[in-house]
């Protein structure tokens, strides 16, 4: 999810990084990144109280990405599921901080 966010969101990762020798090591993320457990259908319903937002950006992770390797079966079960019916194993939402402590408030922190 990290990686779908910080290629979609700019200004989320920093400069790279070049060691004493001149190696050069890939940008991290400057932010944090707060990881809460919610059922399946409370992440329906953050994925769709976010989406809403124009300052808000959603990268949902269906579980349908997770039943197969090969991207193209991916994009042929997506476009043939009712976006009603899309059950979300992971959500990564980026958004004014205000809002987002109020979105998963009284979630709990994964272990």
């Amino acid at each position: 999810m990290k990686c779908v966010t910080a290629t979609s969101v700019s200004g989320v990762l920093g400069p790279a990084a070049e060691d004493a020798g001149g190696s050069q090591h890939a940008p991290l993320p400057w932010l944090g990144c707060t990881v809460v457990t919610a059922s399946r259908e409370k992440l329906r319903v953050l994925r769709a109280k976010a989406q809403a937002r124009e300052d808000t950006y959603v990268a949902d992770m269906p579980v349908s990405a997770q039943q197969t390797r090969v991207y193209q079966e991916y994009l042929e079960t997506m476009a043939g599921s009712p976006a009603e019916e899309l059950v979300y194993a992971a959500l990564s939402v980026v958004g004014p901080r205000s809002y987002i402590e109020r979105l998963i408030g009284g979630l709990s922190l994964m272990e």
